[in-house]
Parts: C-alpha cells; sequence; structure tokens
C-alpha cells in the first residue's frame, strides 16, 4: 500500500494496545508490537498474526530495558506508546514499580525514538492528572494536584513530552483517557478494571461492590472513540494539533449506580435472572476522585475528533462481545 506506515504500539498485548494494533492492521499499515506480558495478553494478538503475518511482528521486551526501546523504535516512524502499569490501586501498593515502568519505561521509550528520528510519539496520557481539582468538565489547561502514585506517573509523562518536544524538536501527542472500556477489557485479577469486573460477577449472579455511594460518576468512554482518537492524533498535519495534550472521551457522565442499572439491563436480555442481582456498597477507596467528565472541544477543533459511541450504546456493544467471550 503507498500509504502504509511503519508502526509501534507498546503494549500492543494489552486491552487498549490489541484493539489499536488491529485497527492499524485494517488500515494497511505494518505494525511491530512491543510487550513483556505483564498485562497484556498474548491471545489478543494471536488471531491478528495469523490474519497479518507479513505486517505485524511481536518482539517481546520490557520498556524498562533501554536495549528493548532502542531494538523496538528501528525503521519505525510512529509510535504509540500504551504500555504502562494501569490501576490507581496498584500504584499505591507498589510506588516502585509503577514508577519504573510508567515513568522510566517511558523516559527510555522516548529517548530510542528520538534517537531513531520517529516522526511523531503518540502515548497514553490519563484523566488522573487532572487530581483533585474540582472544575467540572475538565479542560486540558486546569488540572490539581495528583492524588496516587499512578497519577504521578502519568502526570511525569505530559512534562517529559513537552521537554523533549521543546528541546529535540520532536512531535509528541498525549491523549488523556478517560475509563476506557470494551472489548479484550481483562475482567481477571486483582486490579481489573470496573465494568468487565461487573459484568462477570453479574454473569455469575454474584454482588457487585460498589466503593461508596454510587454517586461518584465517570466519563466511561468506549474503545472505538479511543481508536478514533489515536489514528487522528497520527494523521494529523496542522501544526497546531501537535505537540497538546487531549481529553480523550465522549463527554458524558454516568454514576456507578447507573452504570449497574445499565448492564443489568443489557446482561439481563441474556439472562433475565441478572435483573434481581443485589449490589453490595462498600467504603470509598483511597485515592479515588469523586466526579470525572471532559471537556473533549479541544479534539474535536484541533483534530476533527467525533466520539461515535456513548457509554450506553457502547455498553450494549461491551455486553455483547463479553457475553460471546466470557
Amino acid at each position: 500500500m503507498p500509504n502504509n506506515k511503519k508502526i509501534l504500539v507498546t503494549g500492543g498485548a494489552g486491552f487498549i494496545g490489541s484493539n489499536l494494533t488491529e485497527a492499524l492492521l485494517k488500515k494497511g499499515h505494518d505494525v511491530r508490537v512491543l510487550d513483556n506480558f505483564a498485562t497484556g495478553k498474548i491471545e489478543n494478538l494471536l488471531p491478528l498474526l495469523e490474519q497479518y503475518p507479513e505486517r505485524l511482528t511481536l518482539q517481546v521486551g520490557d520498556i524498562r530495558k533501554p536495549e528493548d526501546c532502542t531494538k523496538a523504535v528501528e525503521d519505525i516512524e510512529y509510535v504509540f506508546h500504551e504500555a504502562a502499569l494501569g490501576s490507581v490501586p496498584r500504584s499505591i501498593k507498589d510506588p516502585v514499580t509503577s514508577n519504573e515502568v510508567n515513568v522510566s519505561g517511558f523516559l527510555n521509550m522516548l529517548v530510542a525514538a528520538r534517537d531513531a528520528g520517529v516522526k511523531r510519539f503518540i502515548y497514553a496520557a490519563s484523566s488522573s492528572t487532572y487530581g483533585d481539582s474540582q472544575s467540572l468538565p475538565k479542560v486540558e489547561e486546569v488540572i490539581g494536584k495528583p492524588l496516587s502514585p499512578y497519577a504521578i506517573t502519568k502526570y511525569v509523562n505530559e512534562l517529559y513530552a513537552d521537554v523533549f518536544a521543546k528541546m529535540y524538536g520532536m512531535e509528541c501527542i498525549g491523549l488523556r483517557y478517560f475509563n476506557v472500556f470494551g472489548r479484550k477489557q481483562d475482567p481477571n485479577g486483582a486490579y481489573a478494571a470496573v465494568i468487565p469486573l461487573f459484568v462477570k460477577q453479574l454473569m455469575r449472579h454474584e454482588s457487585p461492590v460498589i466503593n461508596g455511594d454510587g454517586e461518584y460518576s465517570r466519563d466511561f468512554t468506549y474503545i472505538d472513540n479511543v481508536i478514533q482518537m489515536n489514528l487522528l492524533a497520527m494523521e494529523a498535519t496542522n501544526p497546531e494539533a501537535v505537540n497538546q495534550v487531549y481529553n480523550t472521551a465522549f463527554g458524558e457522565r454516568t454514576t456507578l449506580n447507573q452504570l449497574v442499572d445499565s448492564l443489568k439491563e443489557f446482561l439481563g436480555e441474556f439472562d433475565p435472572a441478572i435483573r434481581d442481582v443485589e449490589v453490595i456498597h462498600g467504603p470509598n477507596r483511597a485515592g479515588d476522585i469523586p466526579h470525572s467528565l471532559a471537556n473533549v472541544d479541544k479534539a474535536r477543533v484541533l483534530l476533527g475528533y467525533d466520539p461515535q459511541y456513548n457509554m450506553r450504546n457502547g455498553l450494549k456493544e461491551a455486553v455483547k462481545w463479553y457475553w460471546n467471550n466470557l
């Protein structure tokens, strides 16, 4: 293909990374995935490796090792840096490892990309960067103090990307993800995200545990909106659109109580008994922000972002996938 690009996706075996890898391959690009399988799964890549044997390559490696990063960016034009240790609770329990992966690993990738002359470095930032800021909706220029080690690491990523853009003339774009959900998101493990965890519990007729009174709210963002944002960040030609950070969300707020009601409704179409599963309320979780809602005007104006899935439409798709795959 004349327009095919050579692309690296770090963390490409993970939830967001594997969906992004699939979208890039479908567009005709050549993709290399770098993953150490700490949280990613080979199962997310196997169908793609079979379908695109000429255009998808897998490098098993660790972003904490500079030599792995250097090897990964050879002949690469665009880097999508998705590799990270997610989860606020995980970072509270083990801040050192979160910092090694999310800060040192990020810096290793930036240096490797700079030295290899990579055209553009697009990276996963986080809504956790807004910290204790009370303002809603969240606009990119107004942040608060971080509330967890994880939030600190993701904010440091933004600072490093900004400095590398200014010092070395790199093109960097950060995407502040807001509570991404959808197909391939792992419901298992101690740090599973809330939607796949609740889906798994409800499918087993187990009571999901909501932290607090359930009135905390989030801007739940379906994976296809996130894929759209990443592709737009790669394809952007407007100089003003580069070296920016963008909210990546739908721009709609849903409480945890509303989320569970919707999950019961959609899962109840497959198994009516799920509608009667009771919900348990536990204590609030350390490091959690009460409310999260994104303003996505900046992305609309500079990138042409036009998210197609609101929370309920995305949830319906996600539930269908989990019902067929769990």
